[in-house]
């Protein structure tokens, strides 16, 4: 029932999309299965190229054709050529980065020996599949989804009711903030010559559309897959509570920041062949994590970015900050003295800046742009702030983002079940907040996921 249920939820958008998925698990399925019958490490080899070339040609083609096309066109015109422009219309499936991922994450695994392929195909099909978090994530591994699959599953009334607040934060976070934020950032990026005021202000509002969201889907996704019966792994740990690159990346996109290290940074090296070899594994890992957003060169100037924040962070204190996490419900609940809290907040402050410019990079339209903005930024002005044309933001939403302040850091506090413990009128009177919230904070400027088009 899942399964059907999840190829006519995929195919409502497009049931052409359907054959690909069909396609990637079918391939997949008897890869895996061969290779774990397989004791010649050279045929094992050939099995997972096939995986790799079917699965990222697919990719390749339906997400990246357009874009080298038009670089290669681009770059013999600057030669002196004169070619002429290939372009085709393909429609790029949703999801497609996100379920390429996880289907290749098995077929590595099988190959590594580090996990055993399944003979129920029903059952590797829904992992592939599975709907709450098909198109946009968390990227699962087999190791932890498909054991939730193929064994009965217990919905308690103590999961159905964290997975109805998950999904209600969730629709919070997206069409009360998010798509509240939206139209303001939109103006000034769609504009031709805004202030730097403007563009600053806009790119700090950015940083919360796109970590509501994106960590909007997320809650949603799991808090769908709980009241199934199923824990999808945590993807979101209030990540601008970072002080670093490092530790932001234990805390954003954690399904995708885990993946890039276990199949992409360490089958390139690692930190194992030296610290400047280590340096260009961080930096090729992030430059081709920014290429997998998108396909344009802001998305890769992003990706270099971050491989830049975080070569230079390692240089400057090593392997300091632990490893990516990938907990699931679980949380480590820092406690530091009251003493450092300022330092710390300081430090949240100041990386928050830093982590913004990044998504100038994201966000921008083009390189070109990109440069236009910074410049407007390094010569603000105050006097700026005082004629600002960015749209002011709805009144619910800017409520809304003082109460996602203060739900984060009683997450961080305390974790993510805080308020499990409360008295049972004081969990009502927050659950009637919450939908108050929804009610009546919803905006009629909905628009699509962020992440869709990844």
């Amino acid at each position: 029932m899942l399964l059907v249920a999840s190829y006519v939820f995929y195919g409502a958008w497009d049931w052409r999309f359907l054959g690909l998925i069909l396609l990637s698990t079918g391939v997949d399925y008897f890869v895996a299965l061969r290779m774990g019958r397989e004791n010649n490490d050279r045929r094992r080899r050939y099995l997972m190229l096939v995986s790799l070339t079917m699965n990222l040609g697919l990719l390749g083609f339906f997400k990246y054709f357009n874009f080298f096309a038009d670089s290669m066109h681009d770059l013999l015109s600057a030669l002196g050529f004169q070619p002429s422009p290939l372009v085709l219309s393909i429609v790029l499936p949703v999801g497609i980065s996100f379920y390429t991922f996880q289907t290749l994450s098995y077929t590595i695994d099988v190959y590594r020996r580090q996990l055993q392929p399944t003979a129920d195909f029903l059952d590797f099909a829904l992992f592939v599949s599975f709907f709450p978090q098909l198109v946009a994530g968390p990227i699962e591994r087999a190791s932890n989804l498909l054991p939730e699959i193929a064994n009965p599953r217990r919905v308690t009334s103590e999961a159905f009711g964290r997975g109805v607040v998950l999904c209600t934060t969730g629709l919070i976070k997206k069409i009360v903030i998010a798509d509240g934020i939206a139209p303001s950032v939109d103006a000034i990026y769609q504009s031709t010559a805004p202030s730097g005021a403007d563009i600053l202000l806009a790119t700090w509002l950015f940083a919360i559309q796109i970590y509501c969201d994106f960590s909007g889907y997320t809650d949603i996704a799991r808090g769908v897959a709980k009241m199934l019966g199923f824990n999808l792994m945590l993807n979101f740990r209030q990540p601008y509570f970072a002080t670093n690159p490092q530790e932001f990346w234990h805390r954003w996109h954690i399904s995708l920041s885990s993946w890039l290290r276990d199949y992409l940074y360490i089958s390139l090296g690692g930190n194992r062949k030296g610290r400047w070899k280590t340096y260009r594994n961080l930096m090729a890992t992030m430059v081709l994590g920014g290429l997998w957003h998108g396909a344009a060169w802001h998305f890769v100037a992003w990706g270099a970015y971050q491989g830049m924040l975080l070569t230079v962070h390692r240089a400057l204190f090593g392997r300091q900050g632990g490893s990516l996490a990938t907990v699931r419900d679980g949380f480590e609940r820092p406690r530091p003295r009251w003493s450092a809290g300022v330092k710390r907040l300081a430090a949240i402050v100041l990386f928050f800046q830093v982590v913004s410019y990044g998504w100038l990079l994201f966000r921008a339209e083009s390189l070109a742009q990109v440069g236009q903005f910074t410049q407007s930024i390094l010569h603000l002005d105050i006097a700026q702030f005082a004629a600002l044309s960015i749209p002011k933001l709805p009144v619910p939403t800017v409520l809304a983002i003082a109460c996602l302040l203060l739900w984060d850091a009683l997450i961080e506090r305390y974790g993510p079940t805080f308020y499990a413990g409360w008295a049972t009128s004081l969990r009502g009177a927050l659950y009637a907040g919450m939908v108050y919230l929804l009610a009546f904070g919803a905006t009629t400027a909905t628009s699509a996921f962020i992440y869709f088009q990844f």
